[in-house]
Protein backbone atom coordinates (compact mmCIF):
# COMPACT_ATOMS: atom_id res chain seq x y z
CA UNK A 1 0.00 0.00 0.00
CA UNK A 2 1.09 3.57 -0.61
CA UNK A 3 1.41 6.03 2.25
CA UNK A 4 -1.78 7.76 1.16
CA UNK A 5 -3.67 4.42 1.16
CA UNK A 6 -2.31 3.57 4.62
CA UNK A 7 -3.38 6.98 5.94
CA UNK A 8 -6.89 6.48 4.59
CA UNK A 9 -6.99 2.98 6.15
CA UNK A 10 -6.02 4.55 9.49
CA UNK A 11 -8.23 7.63 9.14
CA UNK A 12 -10.98 6.54 11.57
CA UNK A 13 -8.43 5.53 14.23
CA UNK A 14 -6.55 8.83 13.85
CA UNK A 15 -9.75 10.89 13.88
CA UNK A 16 -11.02 9.09 16.98
CA UNK A 17 -7.75 9.84 18.80
CA UNK A 18 -7.92 13.48 17.70
CA UNK A 19 -11.51 13.77 18.96
CA UNK A 20 -10.59 12.27 22.34
CA UNK A 21 -7.48 14.47 22.52
CA UNK A 22 -9.36 17.76 22.32
CA UNK A 23 -9.31 18.33 18.55
CA UNK A 24 -6.02 20.23 18.59
CA UNK A 25 -5.39 19.10 15.01
CA UNK A 26 -7.42 18.16 11.97
CA UNK A 27 -6.80 14.88 10.13
CA UNK A 28 -5.24 16.93 7.31
CA UNK A 29 -2.74 18.45 9.76
CA UNK A 30 -1.60 14.96 10.75
CA UNK A 31 -1.34 13.86 7.12
CA UNK A 32 0.63 16.99 6.21
CA UNK A 33 2.96 16.45 9.19
CA UNK A 34 3.62 12.84 8.19
CA UNK A 35 4.26 13.73 4.54
CA UNK A 36 6.53 16.61 5.59
CA UNK A 37 8.45 14.34 7.97
CA UNK A 38 7.52 16.19 11.16
CA UNK A 39 5.44 13.18 12.35
CA UNK A 40 6.13 9.47 12.01
CA UNK A 41 3.37 6.94 11.26
CA UNK A 42 3.61 3.53 12.93
CA UNK A 43 1.35 0.96 11.29
CA UNK A 44 -0.25 -2.23 12.47
CA UNK A 45 -3.00 -4.39 11.02
CA UNK A 46 -5.47 -3.24 13.70
CA UNK A 47 -4.07 0.09 14.87
CA UNK A 48 -1.61 2.90 14.32
CA UNK A 49 0.36 5.49 16.22
CA UNK A 50 1.81 8.87 15.29
CA UNK A 51 4.99 10.18 16.90
CA UNK A 52 7.04 13.35 16.73
CA UNK A 53 10.50 14.21 17.93
CA UNK A 54 10.43 17.00 20.51
CA UNK A 55 13.67 18.82 21.29
CA UNK A 56 13.92 20.58 24.65
CA UNK A 57 16.98 22.53 25.84
CA UNK A 58 18.16 19.55 27.93
CA UNK A 59 16.51 16.57 26.32
CA UNK A 60 15.27 15.10 23.04
CA UNK A 61 12.30 12.72 23.20
CA UNK A 62 10.16 10.69 20.85
CA UNK A 63 6.63 11.75 21.74
CA UNK A 64 3.63 9.55 20.99
CA UNK A 65 1.25 12.20 19.69
CA UNK A 66 -1.72 9.91 19.12
CA UNK A 67 -2.65 6.27 18.85
CA UNK A 68 -5.78 4.37 17.96
CA UNK A 69 -7.09 1.08 16.72
CA UNK A 70 -9.81 -1.52 16.62
CA UNK A 71 -11.63 -2.31 19.85
CA UNK A 72 -9.90 -5.15 21.65
CA UNK A 73 -6.96 -5.58 19.27
CA UNK A 74 -5.82 -1.99 18.77
CA UNK A 75 -4.10 -1.52 22.13
CA UNK A 76 -2.13 -4.76 21.78
CA UNK A 77 -1.18 -3.75 18.24
CA UNK A 78 0.03 -0.37 19.44
CA UNK A 79 2.02 -1.75 22.37
CA UNK A 80 3.62 -4.24 19.94
CA UNK A 81 5.11 -1.20 18.15
CA UNK A 82 6.76 -0.09 21.39
CA UNK A 83 10.15 -1.74 20.94
CA UNK A 84 10.51 -0.68 17.29
CA UNK A 85 9.60 2.92 18.16
CA UNK A 86 12.08 2.94 21.06
CA UNK A 87 14.87 1.57 18.86
CA UNK A 88 14.10 4.15 16.15
CA UNK A 89 14.04 6.95 18.72
CA UNK A 90 17.44 5.90 20.05
CA UNK A 91 18.82 5.93 16.48
CA UNK A 92 17.56 9.52 16.17
CA UNK A 93 19.43 10.54 19.33
CA UNK A 94 16.39 10.66 21.60
CA UNK A 95 16.87 10.26 25.36
CA UNK A 96 13.46 8.69 25.94
CA UNK A 97 9.81 8.61 24.96
CA UNK A 98 6.73 10.44 26.19
CA UNK A 99 3.05 9.86 25.54
CA UNK A 100 0.04 12.08 26.00
CA UNK A 101 -3.23 10.25 26.30
CA UNK A 102 -6.05 9.08 28.48
CA UNK A 103 -5.28 7.64 31.92
CA UNK A 104 -5.91 4.10 30.66
CA UNK A 105 -2.55 4.17 28.93
CA UNK A 106 -0.86 4.29 32.36
CA UNK A 107 -2.01 0.75 33.13
CA UNK A 108 -1.33 -0.54 29.61
CA UNK A 109 2.25 0.80 29.53
CA UNK A 110 3.22 0.03 33.14
CA UNK A 111 4.44 -3.44 32.17
CA UNK A 112 6.90 -1.81 29.76
CA UNK A 113 8.41 0.38 32.49
CA UNK A 114 6.42 3.58 31.92
CA UNK A 115 5.50 5.81 34.86
CA UNK A 116 3.24 8.80 35.19
CA UNK A 117 5.25 12.02 35.20
CA UNK A 118 2.56 14.69 35.31
CA UNK A 119 -1.10 15.34 34.59
CA UNK A 120 -2.46 17.91 32.18
CA UNK A 121 -5.62 19.81 33.05
CA UNK A 122 -7.64 21.91 30.61
CA UNK A 123 -10.09 24.76 31.02
CA UNK A 124 -11.48 25.95 27.71
CA UNK A 125 -12.65 29.51 27.20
Amino acid sequence: MTLEEELMRCRDWIQSALNKGGNTHEFKDVVDGIIKGDFQLWLGANGCAVTEIVVYPNKKVLHVFLAGGDQGQGIEQITDMHDDAMAWGKQQGCDGMTVTGRRGWKKVLASKGWKEQFTTLLKEF
